[in-house]
């Protein structure tokens, strides 16, 4: 197993990388603001800034970065101020639109100026969801953009000819609402009814305008489509006449091997822990643990819509730290009311290494490619503090949890019947106050397969320890981890 893992992940990062053979990769700073350009050695095309949506960094967008630097363009990436490695946090956060805007339109901007003498002096312009929006305020009043890549957008602003030469890109599973938006725009350019992948206007007066659903992709898969890919290049090729091809940066099937032989990876490595305990856990069946799953699922919600949240400049951190810590002590209450089995004695210095080496694994087994491949992963000095304080709130939610549904006698099913619950307790959360939480309906698909993969390693890992909080405390760290490094910091 451990050979055919290794197989999988050599085969992932030799695919990954061969998306990237034969360009220059180079890391810049337009004042505060990290950034990289993407380019074939002496190339001289047009620029075009891809700018990254909300909650996400720059990596994310190096498909269309190593995509289009491969048709000849020079790709230039950049990180928001308050998401991925960029120190300043965002003015407005979710309160003030205007600022929160303006901050993100002046950074844009910058960068834009910064490398528009890269190529050629035309420019394009290519951003995804909150980014999308941006891209197209920017380009509306500037005739220099010949050419504007929207993925996933809703753009209010959009006139007939402004901005010039708008391409659509919708994923073809997500919401009605941000297609019929992009059959919107693209009907502007004509009288009639609107059909996908067709060209109306003409991009000789910047009035062409298409659509594009992308099949069988989401809100995020779209970053990944082939269909995005190709029409994105496709679209800015005629714009700016030129006939450039070269290997689209298709990185689904590269990433599904190099994590998926990663988690493979884990079941053997397992069986490498030192025993800790003699079996440990609550082993409560059903019959005396549904209180515990639907009790802190129902009060948790209720509770913090009474009380203040917004403590760190986190967004959405502050309320997730104290949803995990209340959830967490209000499972520790049921359990201690059903009478559950309390913890017994542990090898200490056993139970150290065990949680560090699983910890160790979580973080940067799986860290280090999603700095590389998806998103911004390692924590900036200015972030770093973040990790303590959002253990707090994930800490006792791990440790509630995982003793609530390990042990002999546990109720079948109660593993992923905890963490549904929590999630439906989150979703609660956001019906209670959505303008204030609604974008955590963006972050409970992550948080679910972050759930899936770690119970795995949970499961791995108190079979081989003999206690669950070995894997409790290791995954309570790693999801405080990512959530003070992933999550977009806002002025308070």
């Amino acid at each position: 197993m451990a050979l055919l893992a290794l197989v999988g992940i050599g085969l992932g990062l030799a695919r990954l990388r061969a998306a990237r053979a034969g360009l220059q990769v180079e890391r810049i700073a337009v004042g505060e603001v990290p950034a990289t350009v993407f380019r074939q050695p002496d190339a001289t095309g047009p620029v075009v800034v891809i700018a990254h949506g909300f909650a996400g960094s720059q990596q994310m967008m190096q498909p269309f970065a190593d995509t289009l630097a491969q048709a000849g363009y020079v790709a230039v990436t950049f990180d928001f101020p308050g998401h991925g490695r960029n120190p300043q946090p965002l003015s407005g956060g979710l309160r003030d639109d205007a600022a929160a805007a303006g901050a993100l339109l002046d950074s844009l901007g910058r960068v834009v100026a910064a490398t528009r003498g890269l190529g050629d002096g035309r420019l394009a312009l290519l951003g995804h969801s909150m980014a999308s929006d941006i891209v197209v305020r920017w380009a509306l009043d500037r005739p220099e953009v010949g050419a504007t890549v929207a993925l996933s957008l809703f753009g209010p602003k959009v006139t007939a000819d402004r901005p010039r030469n708008l391409l659509v890109v919708v994923g073809a599973w997500e919401p009605a609402f941000l297609i019929g938006e992009g059959r919107r725009i693209a009907g502007m350019a004509t009288p009639g009814e609107v059909a996908e992948r067709t060209t109306y206007g003409r991009f000789a007066d910047g009035t062409a305008r298409r659509l594009v659903l992308a099949r069988g992709v989401e809100h995020i898969g779209v970053l990944y489509s082939r269909d995005s890919l190709a029409a994105a290049r496709d679209w800015l090729n005629q714009a700016f006449g030129r006939s450039g091809g070269g290997r689209l940066d298709v990185r689904g099937g590269a990433l599904g091997l190099l994590f998926g032989g990663l988690l493979l990876l884990a079941w053997p490595l397992s069986l490498l822990l030192p025993r800790v305990g003699p079996g440990q856990g609550a082993g409560l069946g059903w019959r005396r643990l549904w209180p515990v799953v639907f009790g802190p699922a129902i009060v948790t919600p209720l509770l913090l819509r009474l009380l203040p949240t917004e403590l760190l400049p986190l967004l959405l951190g502050d309320y997730l730290v104290l949803h995990f810590a209340l959830y967490g002590a209000l499972t520790a209450a049921a359990l201690w009311w059903r009478g559950a089995r309390r913890p017994g004695p542990i090898a200490a210095p056993r139970f150290a290494l065990a949680a560090a080496a699983v910890a160790a694994f979580g973080i940067l087994g799986f860290g280090l490619p999603i700095e590389a491949f998806l998103t911004s992963f390692w924590p900036t000095p200015h972030r770093l503090w973040l990790v303590p304080a959002m253990l707090v709130g994930t800490l006792p939610w791990f440790l509630a949890d995982e003793w609530a549904t390990r042990g002999p006698g546990a109720a079948r099913l109660a593993y992923p019947a905890t963490k549904l619950a929590f999630l439906l307790s989150l979703l609660g959360a956001v019906a209670l106050d959505p303008p204030r939480l609604f974008f955590l309906i963006i972050i409970v698909p992550v948080m679910l397969v972050f759930l899936t993969v770690y119970g795995l390693f949970g499961a791995w890992a108190n079979r081989a320890t003999g206690t669950p909080l070995v894997a409790a405390t290791a995954h309570a760290l790693a999801l405080a981890w990512a959530m003070a490094v992933t999550f977009p910091m806002v002025v308070r």
